[in-house]
Formats: C-alpha cells, sequence, structure tokens
C-alpha cells in the first residue's frame, strides 16, 4: 500500500498542489459514491499520513479507503469551524460508509417529562413529534442511545419504588411510536416531580438526593440496597456525561431552552467548542 498506491491513484503531485489550510475531502468509489468524508486543519498534512500509511493496525482504516476509493475530492473551506460544520452536514446527508460519528443523528433520543392530574408522565422517544399531544417537555437529544435507554430504565426503576407505575390502558391516548417508551407513575412525591425537569436540564442532581432520601422509607428499597445504589450512581454518570454537557454547550451558545433537534445536536456542540476554545477542534 503506502506510498506507491496513493500515488497512483491520486497522482504522486498531489500532495505538494494542496494548500496548508482547512478543507473537507470525500473518497470516492468508482460509481462516485461517498465512501468517506473527513476534515482537516491543514489539509496537506492530513492526506500526507494517508500516503504514508503504514501497515500498523492504526493506520488500517487509511489503508482501506486509499485501496477502496477510485477518486479524491477536495473542498478548501475558510476556517476551521466551517470545516466541522460542513464535514457534519455531509456526513448527515450522504452516511458514507466508513463514517461512524453523526451519521445516525435520526437514532439521538430525547427524554419528555410532563404531568396529568393523575400522573407524571415520562417518555423516552427518537420521535418527540409523536408525542407532541401529550402535556411533556422535552430534554436532549443526547448522543448515546444505549446511555440514555439505560439511565432512563434505571428512573424508572427507581420510581416504580416510591410511587406506582400506571398501567397502559391509564395513561393518555397516543400512538406509541417504534423504539419508544412512556410511563406513567402515580403517587409520586411533588419534591421529586420538580427535580425531574431540572435534572435532564442538566442544571442540577438534586434529584440524586431526592431520590435517595425516599427509598428510605420504602421497605422494598432497603432489601435491594444494592440495585438502588448501582442505579443512582448510573444516573448520576448520565448527569455528568450527558444532561450536564449539553447544557453548558447551550449556555455557551447563549440559549436558555432545553431541547435540541437531532440534526441540529452535533453542530451546537461543533459550535460551542469554539466559543471555549477555538483551538480545542482535532483531525479527524
Amino acid at each position: 500500500m503506502g506510498l506507491r498506491a496513493f500515488d497512483k491513484k491520486f497522482g504522486s503531485a498531489l500532495i505538494q498542489s494542496l494548500p496548508t489550510g482547512p478543507a473537507i475531502y470525500l473518497f470516492h468509489d468508482t460509481d462516485g459514491h461517498v465512501l468517506y468524508v473527513g476534515k482537516a486543519k491543514n489539509i496537506r498534512r492530513r492526506l500526507q499520513t494517508y500516503r504514508n500509511a503504514s501497515r500498523r493496525k492504526v493506520h488500517r482504516k487509511m489503508r482501506t479507503l486509499v485501496r477502496e476509493a477510485s477518486t479524491l475530492e477536495i473542498r478548501a473551506q475558510v476556517s476551521e469551524r466551517e470545516a466541522l460544520l460542513e464535514e457534519n452536514a455531509l456526513i448527515r446527508r450522504l452516511r458514507p460508509p466508513y463514517n461512524v460519528d453523526g451519521a445516525f443523528a435520526f437514532l439521538y433520543p430525547a427524554v419528555g417529562i410532563g404531568a396529568t392530574d393523575a400522573h407524571t408522565l415520562l417518555c423516552f422517544s427518537t420521535k418527540p413529534e409523536a408525542y407532541a399531544d401529550l402535556p411533556l417537555r422535552w430534554f436532549g437529544t443526547f448522543r448515546s442511545r444505549p446511555r440514555a435507554k439505560e439511565a432512563f430504565d434505571a428512573l424508572v426503576e427507581l420510581l416504580a419504588l416510591i410511587g406506582h407505575l400506571s398501567k397502559r390502558t391509564q395513561l393518555p391516548a397516543h400512538e406509541p411510536a417504534r423504539g419508544s417508551r412512556l410511563v406513567g407513575v402515580r403517587q409520586l412525591p411533588g419534591a421529586l416531580a420538580d427535580r425531574l425537569t431540572s435534572f435532564f436540564a442538566g442544571e442540577d442532581c438534586a434529584l440524586l438526593g431526592a431520590l435517595a432520601t425516599a427509598l428510605l422509607a420504602k421497605p422494598r428499597a432497603r432489601h435491594e440496597a444494592a440495585r438502588v445504589e448501582e442505579r443512582l450512581r448510573l444516573l448520576d454518570a448520565f448527569y455528568e456525561t450527558d444532561t450536564r454537557k449539553l447544557r453548558l454547550a447551550m449556555e455557551r451558545l447563549g440559549r436558555t431552552d432545553t431541547y435540541v433537534p437531532q440534526d441540529d445536536r452535533d453542530a451546537l456542540f461543533i459550535l460551542a467548542r469554539f466559543e471555549a476554545d477555538p483551538a480545542d477542534a482535532t483531525d479527524d
């Protein structure tokens, strides 16, 4: 592979002809389909690493792209910020087979919190629009669906030890969306219900202390103390890695809302990163 394969496909003069500024690059197959989209602070230096790719495991993807690609397209950008935003937009639109991060934004979930006269409502969904008729306030979206689902299920499990889960037939009328979960909890202390929103908004994690206090009064929770503690730790980790980070990103951009649509979520973090530290981004 190495120099010979890269030069044979894309030309031995390509590297030296490139600028040293930011750009995005697209590997195309023989049919013109995009195999991979990447971005670079310095496009000449970045593609030199493809040209010099060794047989080490860390360079396997580079070697594969050079082998599978037929053409290489370079699009210069005015700044690294614009390169990142354009890369993200292309990955979402084209879903190249060798791109994973950002290609499946439609799977980013959100959590809805609301109430009726009888229930505190909690909803986990990648399709919040399907529940538009319910009195839900949405939080998210979150990038990791497995992590968000695990935290949501852990919370429901703990709330079921404190209040009473409603039967499906008792919930407000709705058309269930695939991969979603709507839960109603009855007789939930008001202090807990109020803290749910600040937790998912990433404002504070006082919910966890309130849960621990309420659970101490429940014999079944005390009997399952190890399980309860593990569920609380999981929620604490989700707050730190997901809800709090989303809140900080939104605050950096002057936003006070609690929900960002799936297609805007990654771009929001790109913009927030440059707002905090323009030198913080790295090449992919």
